[in-house]
């Protein structure tokens, strides 16, 4: 961290960003009295500096302002074609027999920085986190993972073993691919026994990750399931965890009840997501694997996800085609939807972590169609204190439709954390405390491509924010935006 300027700064009609410091246009310096304006703290953040841009005013005054129409201007994706963008690494760990654990790296050269560790949503894997893996690990050591059963920690040998050729291949004559897919045999494999897809499963994967790979307690963040899964972790060790980040994190996942925590409601349900499959389960998966796993319906739901279409979405739509063509995926899809909850509920997991004391961020895209801020609201009216940030437009990946705005939000909670305490969170660099009674609103614009910059709209909710009121607010947004679409 560097201290640009701790008393006083001119009051300036620009102020621009380089690699080594803050640079004020020196226009409009004085002000109507002769006198110079004081200024906060202004910080120079690492590989991302940040720049106002107001015509007159105090940052005080821009930081609070959530109808101001100056803009926090902030870098944009580092260049992967000069070398400004950490190189990523491909490795893999046998966790467990024939359960390979695939993950990527980058900035492990960074040996005094802290450690970040990514985890993916559901249908996806580490892949996902490229554009954190590239930029973020020019700072941190960045680690990210496949969970067991998705991505490419797809089991290495089918988890079955097959009695009757014959019933095997009838079983799966309509699944499209002539090789026999894994997971439809008659009975499980030793190293199989009792191997189910579950968030108690994945929560050991990440304690084996955490300890064995990367060796030290980790900031951890999580999109949708993955953030289920984090938070999840973070409840149950949290001596291995820094702080959470929770990108529009599912508060919901595994419908059928735990064996630990209801046993006599678990033994209602005969078969809970493990191996062999049972042959109406393997029925039903046939032909819902030939619809989901189909090309077309990949496309529709990462159009439904990512709100900007702009989006440059082939590469996680080539790479989530390559998994399902995996002959173990429709099995493992099929364990996952059958799996039983974790031992503890989001709830559960979050007042967990509120008595552990556990730092918690909340990063949500305003329009995600399956997780929307309302459930990001909810966890804000648990942990007041916990910083909430929501980004529009965005969807349900806002670290891939928006990662400038979220790889900058985490530099600012990191560094916050880091400090502890005395680098002001993003939008709080004016130390104000009012922020707290309501929200900040920022517009961030930031260069995507040649030539061509990308707007969107930051909020910061405040510790003392209402939640009854968010929803009002969000009800309030929606019934404009229907009425304007009539209109036109």
């Amino acid at each position: 961290m560097e201290i640009i300027s701790q008393n006083l700064l001119p009051q300036c009609s620009l102020v621009t960003w380089s690699s080594n410091r803050l640079v004020p246009n020196r226009s409009n310096i004085l002000l109507p009295g002769g006198g110079i304006k004081k200024s906060r703290f202004v910080i120079r953040n690492g590989t991302s500096d940040g720049y106002v841009v107001g015509e007159n005013e105090d940052l005080g005054s821009l930081a609070r302002r959530g109808d101001s129409k100056s803009k926090l201007l902030i870098p944009g994706l580092p260049d992967q074609s000069n070398g400004e963008a950490a190189r990523i690494t491909t490795s893999h760990c046998e966790w467990k027999p024939n359960l390979t654990v695939h993950y990527e790296k980058s900035g492990c050269g960074n040996v005094e920085a802290p450690a970040l560790l990514f985890l993916p949503g559901f249908g996806v894997g580490s892949f996902h986190y490229e554009k954190q893996l590239t930029d973020l690990g020019r700072d941190y050591r960045v680690w990210a993972v496949d969970f067991v059963g998705q991505g490419l920690s797809l089991p290495t040998q089918d988890p079955t073993t097959t009695t009757s050729t014959s019933t095997l291949s009838e079983e799966t004559s309509g699944l499209e691919d002539s090789e026999p897919f894994w997971g439809f045999g008659d009975e499980a494999q030793p190293w199989a026994d009792q191997l189910v897809y579950s968030l108690d499963l994945w929560r050991e994967q990440v304690q084996y990750i955490v300890e064995e790979v990367i060796g030290e307690p980790v900031y951890i963040a999580g999109n949708s399931l993955g953030g289920y899964v984090a938070l999840y972790f973070a409840a149950t060790h949290p001596h291995l965890v820094k702080g959470v980040t929770l990108l529009n994190a599912t508060p919901f996942w595994g419908f059928f009840p735990n064996p630990v925590r209801s046993p006599r409601l678990a033994r209602l349900f005969p078969w809970s997501g493990t191996f062999p499959l049972p042959a109406r389960v393997k029925k039903l998966t046939e032909l819902v694997w030939q619809k989901i796993s189909d090309p077309e319906s990949i496309a529709e739901i990462l159009k439904q996800v990512y709100k900007d279409h702009s989006t440059d979405v082939d590469k996680v739509f080539s790479r989530i085609v390559e998994i399902t063509q995996h002959p173990a995926a429709a099995a493992s899809f099929a364990s996952i939807m059958f799996a039983p909850g974790g031992e503890l509920s989001f709830s559960e997991a979050l007042s967990r972590c509120k008595e552990n004391n556990v730092q918690i961020c909340l990063m949500y895209g305003r329009e995600d169609p399956w997780v929307g801020p309302i459930w990001g609201k909810k966890i804000k009216k648990e942990l007041p204190n916990a910083p909430y940030y929501e980004i529009s437009p965005a969807g349900h990946c806002p670290h891939d439709e928006v990662p400038e705005v979220v790889n900058y939000l985490m530099r600012g909670w990191i560094k916050h954390l880091e400090s502890g305490g005395f680098e002001a969170l993003p939008l709080l660099e004016d130390g104000e405390e009012d922020w707290e009674q309501s929200s900040i609103a920022r517009e961030m614009e930031f260069p995507r491509g040649e030539g061509w910059k990308k707007s969107v709209k930051l909020w910061l909710y405040g510790s003392k924010y209402s939640f009854w009121g968010g929803v009002g607010e969000a009800f309030r947004a929606s019934l404009v935006r229907v009425l304007r679409g009539r209109s036109v």
